[in-house]
């Protein structure tokens, strides 16, 4: 069966790795969107926004008849409210505004006499609105007699809870177990347009006014307020009872009547704009309504999908582009990022700032580090195995030009001198012995590149450990004779199926490291066993040894330990890596046990075979 080298599956581990890391970071973002330092910033943004782009300017539609200070002073102060609404009430009578609200609770009964002409204006009054308060889970009603003449009552929440104390949007509805209210000026304007409220878990429809106030899991309705830059028209009680004719500036407008004084009430609530009193947020919102024009709230899911695709195109940007080029598409998308919301506010879509900014800033941090942190590693590693391939080219090469050297001299000696017929045929015989080597060196070669790349499949022959063993021997026993280094043989047991050329290089390969690695008279032990299934055949020698760190990297193509540099002896770091790739392919693995100047023990660890037939037992 062909495998897939390691080397092909490498950019696709890095693919994973770096969506991963991205959508770690996406999703740090994304988590943070909902933390109250993002809704402090997103608030701070919503008003910059609101104060940049402010809602179209339009003619008013409603006037506030303030009791101010003016007016207290004047008409008793605040003992006297009801004799000022009947007063207000009386004086409007003339001006036939199209709706009336009263923004004040009239729960306690009062003098009878005030009461009674309070509740004779208001009989006089049409489309009245009064205020009810909510106040420890109760409603504070209106008293009945005041009650049986209002065409509407409405709740007086005129203020939003919100952490910095700032109010931008206002509960269109507010509800208990028992009954529920539309706020003042929802029902002003129902009033008006004379038609009634058709609701739906998402909006409201009065007419052909469709206003986007979904219920939330508290069970109200939050409009966002188009707070004006300037305040609603104000007309003082006090100057209105003065001078009546002001009363015609009133005509057919909606009054929304209410104490703006900051001495006796501190009825104040603050907007983008700045304090605003409670009865002119109340006038706000109807003017809200009037314009049909509204800001609305973009969902959890398209705030989730623009933050995705900001993390995918900065993934992407980094992925595909590097240098000036990705530093500068990354500015684009950090800017776009921070216009985004601006852009979606000017078309009625409030969306949060934070979410989007984070994301835009965390993926493209987190892609930009990732590709100067990991790939430049890898470029600068990939440069420096490139290198290194090189020299081992080089080494192989030179490990060529011997049996190329003795091929050549011995050609040379048949063709320049009258040798007798024995020592031709000597010539001959080492002709055809170093040609073949070569010709094994450069196929063994070939073999493992191309078993490296997944190119080629493993021959399948059954061989016994042993007849491998003897054939290193017989090649690295001249370079053990001298060195002075004793190579010993232990039990040579079972088989193995697989290729037999790269398994003898492999075996090769160690003893040859071994006897390189080891000082003169020292000793070096191969021995094969069998445990089970398995087959461990080992190298054991008494040379200069590894620690724990060098061990991590042995296998690593091109490396090679401190010591081993110190030796003095030829090498290129790529022997061990071929060895783990010949024994890995054939479904096996390397044991390494080492310690330094105690010499090393490689054992290799494959699946056995009995099918291949047993030599006799080889010393040397």
């Amino acid at each position: 069966m062909r495998r897939p080298s390691l080397n092909k599956l490498t950019p696709n581990r890095q693919t994973f790795g770096y969506a991963a890391i991205l959508a770690a970071a996406l999703a740090v973002a994304i988590v943070s969107g909902w933390t109250a330092l993002a809704t402090q910033i997103d608030d701070a943004a919503y008003d910059w926004m609101f104060r940049l782009h402010p809602p179209p300017r339009a003619a008013t539609q409603s006037v506030i008849l303030a009791i101010d200070d003016a007016s207290l002073t004047a008409m008793g102060g605040v003992r006297e409210y009801r004799k000022m609404l009947a007063t207000a009430l009386e004086l409007l009578a003339t001006a036939h505004p199209r709706a009336v609200v009263i923004d004040l609770i009239l729960t306690d009964q009062t003098d009878e006499a005030e009461d009674g002409r309070l509740e004779g204006a208001m009989l006089a009054t049409k489309n009245l609105v009064l205020a009810t308060d909510l106040a420890n889970g109760q409603w504070q009603d209106p008293l009945p007699r005041f009650l049986k003449h209002a065409a509407g009552v409405g709740h007086d929440k005129a203020d939003e809870l919100s952490p910095d104390g700032t109010t931008r949007q206002i509960a269109l509805e507010e509800r208990t177990p028992a009954k529920r209210y539309w706020a003042l000026a929802l029902e002003a304007f129902r009033l008006v347009r004379g038609q009634r409220i058709v609701e739906s878990p998402e909006d409201l429809q009065i007419g052909n006014e469709l206003i986007p106030a979904p219920r939330t899991s508290q069970g109200n309705r939050l409009l966002r307020v188009l707070f004006t830059e300037d305040p609603i028209p104000e007309v003082s009680l006090n100057d209105l009872a003065q001078n009546p004719k002001l009363a015609d500036a009133l005509a057919g407008k909606i009054v929304f009547l209410g104490v703006t004084s900051m001495t006796a009430v501190r009825d104040r609530v603050k907007t983008p704009w700045g304090e605003r009193p409670g009865v002119e947020v109340h006038a706000q919102l109807f003017e809200t309504l009037e314009l049909g024009q509204f800001l609305t709230s973009a969902s959890d899911l398209a705030v989730l999908a623009l933050c995705l695709l900001i993390g995918a195109i900065a993934g992407l940007i980094f992925g595909f582009l590097s240098g000036w080029p990705a530093y500068l598409s990354a500015a684009a998308l950090l800017i776009s990022a921070h216009l985004a919301p601006y852009v979606f506010f000017q078309h009625g879509i409030v969306f949060p700032y934070f979410a989007p900014f984070a994301s835009a800033w965390l993926t493209c941090a987190t892609a930009a580090s990732y590709q100067h942190f990991v790939v430049r590693r890898q470029l600068r590693q990939s440069e420096t195995d490139r290198q290194r391939y090189q020299q081992a080219i080089h080494f192989v090469t030179h490990e060529m030009r011997t049996p190329l050297t003795a091929i050549q001299g011995s050609s040379e000696l048949m063709g320049r001198y009258n040798l007798n017929e024995d020592k031709r045929k000597q010539l001959a015989d080492m002709i055809n012995q170093e040609s073949k080597r070569l010709a094994r060196m450069i196929q063994t070669f070939l073999d493992i590149e191309r078993l490296s790349d997944g190119q080629m499949e493993l021959r399948r022959e059954p061989f016994s450990v042993r007849q491998i063993v003897e054939a290193c021997l017989q090649r690295a026993g001249p370079l053990a004779e001298r060195k002075h280094i004793h190579i010993a043989i232990g039990d040579l047991e079972g088989a193995v199926e697989g290729d037999r050329e790269l398994m003898e290089y492999a075996v090769f390969n160690l003893l040859t490291n071994s006897v390189k690695y080891s000082e003169p008279d020292t000793r070096v032990t191969v021995a094969c066993r069998v445990q089970g299934d398995r087959l461990r055949l080992s190298v054991q020698d008494q040379g200069i040894g590894m620690d724990s760190k060098e061990l991590r990297q042995i296998f690593q193509r091109f490396y090679r330990t401190k010591r081993a540099e110190e030796s003095g002896e030829a090498g290129t770091g790529i022997g061990l890596s071929i060895v783990d790739q010949i024994v890995r392919h054939h479904g096996g693995k390397i044991e390494v046990t080492s310690a330094p100047g105690q010499g090393s023990c490689f054992t290799v660890v494959l699946p056995a075979c009995s099918r291949a037939s047993q030599a006799p037992t080889v010393s040397v």
